[in-house]
């Protein structure tokens, strides 16, 4: 896909039984944008990931006085540069389309669906909660979308170094393998923590955006009866338990990256702490040594993009529910009626909150709750 091919001819029918069948469904329709950047991934970090080598053997010519093995590694330094930067760049092309890809989708199928409801869709959810879906909840998913493939490229390559150095230095690599997976797994009990930090942030920003959404819906009406006060409190609030939110899910988010900084000096250190003992017993050369330390500082970038993408993944699946929530209406059947039938009348009447509205009278009503007052208007009108 080209971003000069949108907007797409047919969004095609979303799977919204749930938020994460909707996000496979996005994946899905990526396919053939995901292979692509995987592929352009692969590139990039397999090129940074053979860098190590050609320095390694460029410091061993240097210790052995070894002009033509210099020239060689220099060459290779050149090529493999190359495919850094060609790599690099057509990864982030590929990635931005996937992310844009997505994003068009989702928004022309919110419109279809805002066209085929009409005013009906106001009635059924939170004016305010549409609006946090469109606005905030879309990109969120469009970033897991397009981290997806950068991930998988991390996942390749983090394999491929670990069996490549064990086959390169084994009493070295057996200490990175053995190192790795101890590094990516580390954070996986923060992270459930950390989702539900997460959740409550974004669910307590919803109900401040519909809460701002409804009082500036009725700010005619509010000033008429003098309920701005009240309102204004509330959202302070509401904003106020925003900010709380978002701090407590910052400080499980800061400990992960702390946790993924610490981990790696710390297998840093061991290699070389280790690989000097054997470089001194001569089991090593000290080229061998640069290049397996150079080749486990590489590991700190693929395994950024892991907690990258826990991270994606966390804001994304409480989007992707909400986003299927919302295309997931669907207008009642036999909602309208003909010219022929005769209008109801008789007074309106709501047992959960006791309220009675009598036939030919205007009767307002005023809620203190912007929801309770949504869901009494779906109840009362049906």
């Amino acid at each position: 896909m080209h971003l000069r091919d949108l907007p797409h001819t047919d969004p095609g029918v979303p799977d919204v039984r749930t938020g994460g069948t909707f996000l496979r469904w996005l994946c899905r329709q990526q396919l053939g944008g995901q292979l692509k950047a995987l592929f352009w991934g692969l590139v990039n970090l397999g090129a940074i990931a053979s860098f190590p080598l050609p320095v390694g053997l460029a410091v061993q010519a240097v210790v052995d006085r070894g002009g033509g093995r210099l020239g060689v590694a220099a060459g290779l330094i050149v090529v493999l540069g190359a495919l850094i930067a060609l790599g690099s760049t057509m990864l982030h092309r590929a990635a931005v389309t996937n992310w844009i890809g997505t994003v068009a989708r989702m928004q022309q199928l919110l419109a279809r669906k805002t066209t085929e409801l009409g005013p009906a869709m106001t009635r059924r959810m939170a004016a305010g909660e549409i609006a946090a879906v469109s606005t905030g909840d879309l990109e969120k998913i469009g970033w897991f979308v397009e981290a997806l493939s950068r991930f998988g490229a991390s996942v390749v390559t983090v394999v491929g170094v670990s069996v490549a150095l064990v086959f390169y230095q084994p009493q070295l690599g057996v200490l990175v393998v053995l190192g790795v997976p101890v590094l990516a797994l580390a954070v996986l009990p923060l992270l459930p923590p950390a989702t539900r930090r997460a959740d409550m942030q974004r669910d307590k920003a919803g109900r401040a955006t519909e809460l701002a959404s409804d009082t500036v819906a009725g700010l005619r009406v509010l000033r008429g009866i003098g309920g701005e006060e009240l309102f204004l409190r509330r959202y302070r609030s509401a904003s106020q338990e925003v900010r709380e939110a978002a701090v407590r899910s910052a400080r499980m988010w800061s400990l992960i990256s702390a946790v993924q900084v610490a981990l790696p000096g710390l297998l840093l250190i061991a290699v070389v702490w280790y690989g000097t003992r054997l470089a001194l017993d001569g089991s090593v050369t000290v080229g061998q040594l640069v290049t397996v330390y150079s080749a486990v500082a590489f590991l700190l970038f693929p395994l950024q993009n892991f907690e990258e993408f826990a991270q994606a993944y966390s804001f994304a699946r409480p989007s992707a529910k909400r986003t299927a929530r919302v295309l997931a209406q669907s207008r009642p059947a036999g909602g309208r009626t003909t010219g022929h039938e005769a209008p109801p009348t008789g007074d309106l009447h709501d047992p959960v909150s006791g309220l009675t509205a009598p036939a030919g009278r205007l009767t307002a009503v005023v809620c203190g709750d912007p929801d309770a007052a949504g869901r009494l208007a779906e109840r009362l009108g049906g």
